[in-house]
């Protein structure tokens, strides 16, 4: 990937609905090769798609929650078992591997206190395996992006 290539990812995070022509003339390139370079970041996974940044508050979900949970064990069995149930709940939108304290941090959005218990009690502990769940309610933010950074 070249610096081109960046400038390009770098675009289409900033505005996903930017038309092909105004894409070009933002890097300097012509159309053509411009389309060529997002079909090929496209096919070698360089894009995973695209998508609209959506307000939670307005669509219904103003709570956000970090969630530290530790496993008891680490055995394959019991990490395919966590990672599997944790796929499958919509109401996690991000879940990272951690290093320290913490196995895992999962990013969780909900409508409200009630709905967090219930979604601790009904969809977190009936996975098992799990010893210990630390929560943060998220009251403000500073700064969320999805543009990278510029490497120069």
């Amino acid at each position: 990937m070249d610096r081109k290539d960046r400038q390009i990812i770098r675009m289409l995070q900033q505005d996903g609905r930017i038309t092909n022509q105004d894409l070009a003339a933002r890097v300097n390139l012509s159309p053509s090769p411009c389309l060529r370079r997002v079909r090929n970041l496209e096919a070698c996974g360089a894009i995973q798609g695209y998508s609209a940044n959506a307000d939670p508050e307005l669509y219904g979900l103003p709570v956000t929650v970090f969630v530290r949970i530790r496993l008891e064990s680490h055995n394959e069995k019991d990490v395919q078992h966590f990672e599997s149930r944790v796929r499958a709940m919509d109401e996690v939108l991000e879940c990272h591997v951690m290093t320290g304290q913490t196995d895992y941090q999962l990013r969780v959005v909900v409508a409200d206190l009630n709905d967090y218990e219930t979604f601790i009690r009904n969809r977190i502990h009936p996975i098992g395996c799990i010893a210990s769940i630390d929560t943060s309610f998220v009251y403000g933010t500073v700064k969320k992006t999805a543009v990278f950074p510029d490497l120069g």
